[in-house]
């Protein structure tokens, strides 16, 4: 859906720690910078990464439906955007080395 709208959730305490909410839908993906944290994946879940600003993000679902799932790597975009990086890359799995995916 071209049109959703997508707002934002930040943790005053962590700044690495925001939620992407899509305004017309249920999907909602929190964000983690991996430089500065730990992240265990849900098996459950679905996991996409992309560098922007020379920090490496995670991004994952919370309690996604089949409805929501096409729209992820739309609110992705818009997260990218707004931290003013609009040409970060979308990754599939964990770049880092060492890791696996799940």
């Amino acid at each position: 859906m071209d049109n959703n709208i997508y707002l934002l959730a930040t943790d005053p305490y962590n700044p690495c720690r925001d939620v992407i909410h899509s305004r017309d839908t249920r999907l909602k993906i929190r964000v983690f910078c991996l430089d500065e944290e730990s992240f265990k994946t849900d098996v459950n879940e679905i996991q996409l990464y992309g560098y922007a600003n020379s920090k490496l993000y995670a991004f994952e679902t919370i309690n996604i439906t089949a409805e929501d799932a096409l729209d992820v790597v739309d609110a992705i975009q818009w997260y990218a955007a707004y931290i003013n990086v609009p040409d970060m890359e979308i990754l599939p799995d964990d770049p880092r080395p060492g890791s696996l995916a799940v």
